[in-house]
């Protein structure tokens, strides 16, 4: 992505400087543990995100390209554990661990609907 002023700190309410906002690096992360394991489930189920713990190390400012990357380390039954990292055009800005469960979307779905009827 390329940052743009709706990307910033002060736009999401976490800061006051206008450079690539933790939320929305950590969205990034997201977004590509995502794209790395869904890919490979099979039809009715995702993944859904469960832990992460990251460090967001240099600013990134508006007008640069920012990329994110997921890499599965490990699978223990439904967790899976993967490393994340982002980039802007000169440096690693951030970088963590995170952790995602795979559910069936169909019961995961049912479950948080019997949440609403308490």
């Amino acid at each position: 992505m390329i940052v743009g002023e709706v990307h910033t700190a002060p736009r999401v309410g976490s800061g006051l400087v206008h450079v690539l906002a933790t939320p929305v690096m950590i969205n990034l992360f997201e977004a590509a543990a995502l794209d790395a394991v869904d890919q490979h489930l099979p039809a009715g189920y995702q993944s859904l995100g469960t832990i992460l713990n990251v460090r967001h190390i240099v600013a990134t400012p508006v007008g640069m390209k920012v990329r994110a990357r997921a890499e599965v380390l490990r699978v223990e039954g439904r967790t899976v554990f993967l490393k994340v990292e982002a980039h802007d055009e000169k440096d690693l800005i951030g970088d963590g661990l995170h952790e995602r469960v795979v559910v069936n979307v169909e019961k995961f779905s049912q479950r948080v609907q019997r949440k609403l009827s308490k």
